[in-house]
């Protein structure tokens, strides 16, 4: 049993404070008292004054007229360090110069919990963020109302300019699936999580290099791929972005959004399909040779047949390359791949869902006949589908303005998967399974905190991946170790301290060069 006691030193009259202990002594049968010198009173105002030899940690603990808060500042650390090298704050503050610490709050909540931003304000209280204090739900929904798309879009940009220069972009486009029934751009679609629901559809810009989002555009849930690119060109032109390098995949392809491409001076890789008639001819044409020696390449143990041709694309000549590749393993995937497509072809015929972009694909693989008693029959073309499978499968065709290597250009289209990563971030780390907003101004706000949190997730990953570190944790196990590093703060004199640091803490911090402020 421990407990205080008081001595005052008659020659200086100063009051000295011990803390004692009784102790039983075995030897003599019989309890001792066992006394600690922790401090004195201040002669003039009585407050407590820890002993030198004691920390100040220790000094607060013993001081009665001490107050602590506890905040969780470990991903904090880490994410404040990751806004202060992207700069992303200040790009933030010039867009939204009152609400930025609020919506870096919000984006911080989402990358550490990826859940519904009703539970932020809870977070709040006990974690470290830039806005320092809670933030309340009821000003949560003030902040998603007023963002403006002008606002959106100054931070585009700015954050383009910021990100893009000499950097390869991927661009793609997937759907989040919504219940919402009121929301103007939740539409049924092509569900590519396989949903029956209505949904939205997000068009976004990756930097290959950076491996950073840098924009997105929300769509309607049933806009097809190929025509969302000629709404992102426009756009750039509007916010005056520099001339783009673009990676795509054969969603995207159409002999307008090549045509549009040329025309912005932007620089692209673009996969063609193989059903498409002139991609076919020219496999034609090196059907015979290109499996000869001449067209072995060997790339990552990859064996490849190779050939590139120089074209004059449209009525302005101009010049680009089709880089053709055979690869035998990929013959049977690809099998399986026009299987899946066919499918959903005849799924769209049967049920009158026709898709402008896939009338060549109606044209060449199926047989329609209309009669007034029994309706529409569709019917395979298998002639032309065996064909195709036999003479076409396990090629690959890449077209670009700018790329003369055939295999620069193949791991240059190969390394998107910066965009599958995002994706699967934004859906499964997020909290964007699902939209649960009904309002399309509150969602627009919504799917923009939503970005910057995939921003700074983005950011983590890449230097976890520098670091090794995702050998051992994704980015949201990591930022749960982060989360057993608190912070202290004592009323009056006794400043702040930082709780122990874990062994894996530890290493981590060592790895990603975050250090305790002073």
């Amino acid at each position: 049993m421990t407990f205080r006691v008081q001595h005052v030193n008659k020659k200086t009259g100063i009051t000295y404070i011990y803390e004692a202990e009784s102790r039983w002594d075995p030897e003599k049968k019989q309890s001792r008292n066992v006394q600690k010198s922790i401090g004195k009173l201040d002669p003039v105002t009585g407050a407590f004054i820890p002993s030198k030899r004691l920390s100040r940690e220790q000094g607060a603990t013993l001081d009665e007229a001490v107050t602590a808060t506890v905040s969780i500042s470990g991903p904090s650390l880490l994410l404040d360090k990751v806004v202060a090298e992207l700069g992303l704050d200040k790009v933030l503050k010039s867009a939204f110069p009152e609400d930025y610490k609020q919506i870096l709050c919000m984006a911080y909540f989402i990358a550490c919990r990826g859940d519904a931003l009703c539970h932020c304000e809870a977070w709040s209280r006990n974690h470290a963020h830039p806005h320092h204090g809670a933030l309340a739900s009821q000003r949560i929904s003030e902040i998603l109302l007023r963002m403006s798309e002008d606002s959106r879009q100054t931070f585009f940009g700015k954050w383009m300019k910021k990100v893009v220069e000499q950097d390869y972009l991927c661009y793609d486009i997937t759907s989040v699936s919504s219940y919402a029934k009121q929301n103007e751009y939740v539409k049924y679609g092509y569900n590519r999580d396989k949903e029956k629901l209505r949904q939205i559809n997000l068009a976004m810009l990756f930097g290959q290099g950076s491996r950073l989002p840098v924009y997105y555009q929300r769509l309607p849930g049933n806009i097809s791929d190929v025509s969302t690119l000629h709404r992102f060109l426009a756009t750039s032109e509007k916010l005056e972005m520099p001339n783009l390098h673009m990676v795509m995949d054969k969603g995207f392809y159409s002999e307008k959004n090549v045509d549009e491409l040329l025309d912005a001076r932007d620089r692209f890789l673009l996969a063609v399909p193989n059903r498409t008639l002139w991609v076919q001819k020219a496999i034609d044409k090196v059907y015979e040779t290109i499996q000869g020696p001449d067209g072995y390449t060997k790339t990552d143990g990859e064996v490849l047949y190779v050939h590139t041709e120089l074209r004059s694309w449209g009525k302005s000549r101009r010049r680009c390359y089709l880089h053709l590749y055979y690869n035998s393993h990929a013959h049977a995937d690809d099998f399986d791949d026009f299987t899946e497509d066919l499918l959903e072809y005849k799924f769209e015929l049967d049920n009158g869902r026709f898709v402008v972009e896939h009338k060549a694909a109606y044209e060449s693989y199926f047989l329609v006949t209309e009669t007034p008693v029994r309706g529409r029959k569709v019917e395979y073309n298998n002639e032309a589908i065996q064909k195709h499978r036999n003479r076409y499968a396990g090629y690959l065709a890449l077209l670009t303005n700018d790329i003369k290597d055939p295999i620069e250009a193949l791991q240059i289209y190969r390394d998107k998967d910066v965009v599958e990563k995002s994706f699967d971030d934004l859906k499964n780390s997020l909290d964007m399974k699902r939209l649960r907003i009904h309002s399309s101004v509150a969602m627009d706000g919504r799917l923009f905190v939503q970005f910057i949190a995939l921003i700074l997730m983005s950011a983590i990953r890449r230097s976890m991946r520098d670091k090794k570190l995702l050998e051992h944790y994704t980015v949201r196990e990591l930022l749960e170790e982060m989360e057993t590093l608190s912070k202290i703060r004592y009323s009056g004199k006794y400043g702040s301290i930082y709780s122990e640091i874990t062994r894996p803490l530890c290493n981590i911090m060592k790895e990603l060069g975050l250090e305790l402020p002073s």
